[in-house]
């Protein structure tokens, strides 16, 4: 059988490979060097494929880095930071340089995460990228240290959070706050069976009681500050029931008193949210989705609700996979 060439590794009759390879670990790229590289943002306008038309956003997600963030008391915490960055395209051009997007967030990294902080880095990779709009969001884990109901203990209950920036083309800048909030509930209509199965047949029964998620997004107002430790403190007066992490035998029962004195259904949770939200004039729009993870059932129970401001937040929320906990 004749033997074929090979264009990168050596042939089995010991021929050698048609092209080399090699890394040079020693060579650096000066001034002159870089200024001769291909630069695909110089490409004809006819380099575009598909539909000459713009694209509202395009950037990049999930690059990560330590973060520095204030807490209410005024400690300064380092977390590790997921962040989404994306610009919009014009349509005569063919794509952006993704990587201003990240050296324009570098050039912040040493700085403390605020509204005000996200919205210097939107103006800086609008300026760079040179584009109309821009968004920025910064997903992270916050801890927060919880003391157990009866017991004394304490442990760190971690919330997933995201902070987001909106630079619109009108220059108009929006900022939003993503926070998950875990907590029980027990059935009411569940509660009652069991009752009155207990009055009428003498028959013990367990209500249904489920671990359940709400994912709370609200625009700040203008001018205004609300700390991650209010939206928590919001949603533990709504709910009350709010999952726990150290617990003794006391503390489960005192947890099991806590479900039967606040039975709620999802429609229950989201009303008791928007009462909560409602009241805080720091917030200017408010979305909420609910969901119980059902242990009656093999589907969730879910709901919805905004505040209702015209222009604003819709109930539009379908993403209910997100919310498993």
């Amino acid at each position: 059988m004749k033997k074929k060439p090979m264009y990168l590794h050596r042939a089995a009759d010991g021929t050698p490979p048609r092209i080399k390879r090699g890394y040079d670990a020693k060579f650096r790229a000066p001034p002159a060097y870089r200024a001769t590289l291909p630069d695909m943002m110089e490409a004809a306008h006819d380099a575009i494929q598909g539909a000459n038309v713009p694209i509202q956003q395009v950037g990049i997600h999930n690059f990560r880095l330590p973060l520095k963030f204030r807490t209410k008391t005024g400690r300064t915490l380092t977390l590790e930071g997921s962040v989404t960055g994306t610009v919009s395209l014009e349509a005569e051009l063919k794509g952006i340089n993704m990587s201003r997007i990240m050296r324009s967030f570098y050039e912040h990294k040493h700085g403390t995460m605020t509204a005000e902080w996200m919205g210097r880095i939107l103006k800086t990779y609008l300026r760079r990228v040179d584009s109309k709009a821009a968004r920025l969001k910064v997903a992270f884990s916050y801890p927060m240290l919880r003391p157990s109901l009866r017991s004394g203990l304490e442990g760190w209950q971690y919330y997933e959070v995201a902070f987001e920036g909106v630079m619109t083309r009108d220059g108009n800048y929006r900022r939003f706050i993503h926070f998950d909030f875990v907590y029980s509930s027990a059935c009411p209509c569940s509660a009652e069976l069991t009752e009155h199965a207990r009055d009428r047949r003498g028959t013990y029964g367990v209500p249904h009681s489920q671990r359940s998620k709400a994912r709370i997004t609200i625009e700040e107002a203008e001018g205004r500050k609300i700390w991650i430790e209010d939206v928590q403190a919001h949603c533990l007066r709504a709910l009350q029931t709010e999952t726990q992490v150290m617990v003794k035998r006391e503390d489960e029962q005192a947890f099991a008193e806590l479900n039967g004195a606040h039975l709620k259904f999802v429609e229950d949770a989201a009303r008791l949210l928007y009462r909560e939200f409602d009241a805080d004039k720091r917030i200017k729009d408010f979305q909420i989705a609910c969901s119980h993870l059902e242990s009656l059932h093999s589907h969730d129970a879910v709901s919805v609700i905004c505040k209702g401001v015209s222009g604003g937040f819709t109930a539009d929320f379908m993403n209910f996979g997100s919310l498993l906990c």
